[in-house]
Formats: C-alpha cells, sequence, structure tokens
C-alpha cells in the first residue's frame, strides 16, 4: 500500500514540474526582451535626435548653436564663463562633435559634445543650467612587446610589423643623446615595451610613451627605463641598467629623426666649384624639406638671430661659458635676440636662404670660442640617479630588464627569389 501511494505522490511531481515548465516557456515567449541601454559619451543617445559632423572651414560653436536654436544668452554663457574648460575661440577645423537635439517637434539642441582627440571630450549642457565639463572615454590599455634586426632603417624594421610608428619617434628621442640615428648599421637590434590604447576593447587610440627599451647599436647594448627621478616636478627621465642618465645637456641633431646627414665637419673639403681649392666646412648639414622644424640642442639664451651674407637668416645660442650653437640657412627664424629657449624648442624652419645648393640646416658647434666637429665631442651628460632613490630605482626596473632579456628577435622576413632569376651554381 505504501508503494501504491509512493508511486502517485512521484507521478504527481512529475506532473506538476511538466506544467511548470511549460508555464515558464509560455511567459519567457510572452514577456518583451528588453533592449540594453547602450550610453555614449554618458548619454542614451536613443532619447535624442542625434547630429554628427565635423568643424569645418568658417564654422564657429555660436552660429551651431543658433542653427540649432539655442538662446543667445545661454551661447554668451557658455562663451564668457567656461572659458577654461571650452574655450569657443580655439574650436579646430577637422574635429568631430555631436549635437544631440530634443525629440519633440521643437528639435532644440540640448547637448553638444566636442571631441578634443580619441579619447578626451568636451561636453556643454545646454538645459535648465547650462554647464560644461571635460571626459574621457573608457580605455583599455594592452602591454605589448616589440623587437626587431635593422636592415635598412629603424622606421622599416618597425612598420613592417605592423607596430605605431610613433614608437619610431620614441625610441630615436630616447637614444638621441648615445646612438647617432643617422648612421644605424645593417644587424643594429631592438626591443620595446610599451602599452596601446583600445576605446571599446577594439578602437585602436595610440601608443602610450615605451616603459622600457633595448638597443644594440655597432654591438653594444644599451637599456632605457621611464623612470620619475624628481617626484615633486614629476618629471620623466630614461636610465639606463646602472641608474646613468641617458639624456646629455646636448642633442645631437637639430632636427628629429628621420632626416639625411648631407655633409659633416671637414677642415679639409674641397669644391669642384671653386676649382678643387680646399674650403674648410666647420659645420654639420641635415637636409630635410623646407619648413621642417630646427630644434634647439641645448638650453640656452639666443645671443643672434639675423640675416647675414651666406649664412642667411640664422640663429646663435649661448648655452654657458663653454658652449655656443648656430642653425644657419633658415626659411624663418621663431626666436628673437634674448630669447631663452629650453632643449627641443623649435626656433625656426628649414629653409634655402644664403649660400646653399638644397633646403637643409648647417648647425654649427662652438667650444671654448673654437668651431668644432659636435658629433666627435664628448658631450656632457645629464645627472645620474641620486644615491638615495638607487636602490628603488633598481627593485623597479629588475622585472621590466628580465621582460626585456626574455624577448627574441624578431628577424627580418627574407624575401623569396624568383624561380626564373635563381642561378644554379656546378658542383
Amino acid at each position: 500500500m505504501q508503494k501504491f501511494f509512493g508511486a502517485i505522490l512521484m507521478l504527481l511531481v512529475i506532473v506538476s514540474c511538466k506544467e511548470k515548465k511549460e508555464l515558464v516557456q509560455e511567459l519567457a515567449q510572452e514577456a518583451p526582451v528588453a533592449k540594453p541601454i547602450i550610453k555614449q559619451y554618458g548619454f542614451n543617445l536613443e532619447e535624442f535626435k542625434v547630429v554628427q559632423d565635423t568643424i569645418r572651414n568658417g564654422d564657429s560653436f555660436g552660429e551651431l548653436m543658433l542653427k540649432n536654436k539655442v538662446d543667445y544668452p545661454k551661447i554668451a554663457t557658455i562663451s564668457q564663463n567656461f572659458k577654461d574648460t571650452f574655450d569657443v575661440r580655439r574650436i579646430m577645423v577637422g574635429k568631430p562633435y555631436l549635437i544631440l537635439k530634443s525629440k519633440d517637434t521643437s528639435e532644440v539642441a540640448e547637448v553638444f559634445i566636442y571631441q578634443n582627440d580619441r579619447i578626451n571630450y568636451t561636453v556643454v549642457d545646454l538645459c535648465d543650467s547650462v554647464m560644461a565639463y571635460k571626459s574621457r572615454k573608457k580605455v583599455k590599455y594592452v602591454m605589448r612587446e616589440a623587437s626587431g634586426v635593422i636592415e635598412t632603417s629603424l622606421s622599416e624594421a618597425i612598420l613592417d610589423q605592423g607596430i605605431d610608428y610613433n614608437i619610431t619617434l620614441n625610441l630615436s628621442e630616447i637614444y638621441a643623446w648615445t646612438i647617432d640615428f643617422f648612421r644605424l648599421e645593417k644587424g643594429d637590434k631592438f626591443k620595446v615595451l610599451y602599452k596601446e590604447r583600445y576605446i571599446n576593447d577594439s578602437i585602436y587610440a595610440g601608443a602610450e610613451p615605451i616603459e622600457a627599451a633595448y638597443f644594440e647599436h655597432k654591438g653594444t647594448p644599451i637599456y632605457a627605463f621611464s623612470y620619475v627621478a624628481d617626484s615633486s616636478k614629476q618629471i620623466v627621465d630614461y636610465f639606463d641598467d646602472e641608474a646613468n642618465n641617458l639624456r646629455s645637456t646636448f642633442l645631437r641633431a637639430p632636427i628629429k629623426f628621420g632626416y639625411r646627414l648631407s655633409s659633416r665637419y671637414n677642415l679639409k673639403r674641397r669644391i669642384a666649384y671653386y676649382g678643387y681649392k680646399v674650403r674648410p666646412h666647420k659645420g654639420t648639414d641635415y637636409a630635410s624639406p623646407v619648413g621642417t622644424p630646427i630644434i634647439a640642442t641645448a638650453d640656452g639664451t639666443v645671443t643672434e638671430s639675423t640675416r647675414r651674407g651666406g649664412n642667411g637668416r640664422y640663429v646663435k645660442i649661448r648655452h654657458n661659458g663653454t658652449y655656443s650653437t648656430q642653425y644657419l640657412h633658415m626659411k624663418k627664424q621663431k626666436v628673437k635676440r634674448g630669447d631663452f629657449v629650453r632643449q627641443g624648442d623649435v626656433i625656426g624652419w628649414v629653409g634655402m636662404t644664403g649660400n646653399t645648393g638644397g633646403p637643409h640646416v648647417c648647425y654649427r658647434f662652438w667650444k671654448n670660442g673654437r668651431q668644432v666637429d659636435p658629433l666627435r665631442e664628448k658631450l656632457p651628460a645629464a645627472e645620474p640617479i641620486a644615491d638615495s632613490l638607487r636602490t628603488d630605482y633598481m627593485a623597479f626596473i629588475a622585472p621590466l630588464k628580465a621582460q626585456l632579456d626574455c624577448i627574441e628577435f624578431m628577424e627580418p622576413t627574407p624575401v623569396p627569389i624568383p624561380e626564373e632569376n635563381q642561378i644554379t651554381l656546378n658542383p
């Protein structure tokens, strides 16, 4: 009898569970699926009529707002009270923007979003109380390792791997004081560690500054690690594996990486135009297109910014009691006599003024009042890491150095020779 009632109870449970399951399935089919709310720039764009465009020639913030039915007092409030957040006079042609308008018949602009760059943007809220604020998109940072062996140039070795070209510029700036990038050799090697930025996990938004690097030039390895040695000023410098600063008080060239060293300092140079007579060349020429920025190779005070004879337009800088530099044949100067310039500041642009057969900057270097070859000078180095920070620094770079050492060099892929061009040699 107990078995009989037990079987009946089990049957009722099975039927009940089956009915419950069917009921859940029916409700699931009938219930509407909620559409996920996707926000951009902090707004649900489904709630607005969206206008998306870029700033064009002749556009102004005021005109854009008036076209979209924003009252003039609101425009004036943004223009006058939010200059530090959004200077309406400095909107740039080509920058994207969004206007979020009401969905009713009035279609009044309620929000203006100006994209400063791929990540940062400014929101101008035109609703009841006008306000402006800056914000940024959610960014994912991904650590990347890269390496290469140079066959022809650093830029080619990097671009062949699909690496951001800015890494080329970063490397050349890190090692600008220790390696002459105009004279790299086949077989030189490099390794780098850096982070890439991605918006919404998929949209590439550029590379962060290099965190650690290794460069082997003429068989000599040089490590570089990014480190803040002065916490009060938050100044980032690059130091090697022995805590020496890679920066010198002088850059090796007055233009950035990517241009040709066309003529070196040569006191015995002979020129056909002058009948092959000895005409000493006491400068170092860097050929580059007209308009290329010329930079100060060290901190100093401008003593001359003028135009004279075969020198054309030029700038001369006194760095201290020992060193001075001069930059000739400029198209135009950016500094005037008495200006103090910092290392890397643009002081003018490459031109063809004076006696010159093509666009270039002639870089002259004085030591104790005598012109010398800057590429042969042992230039003074910047201060190493303070003894008080040395222990912390060595602990900081240890894992980065270990990671660099584990990276294998990406050898260049040999180009196959077409069969018809191959030559068979007799054994």
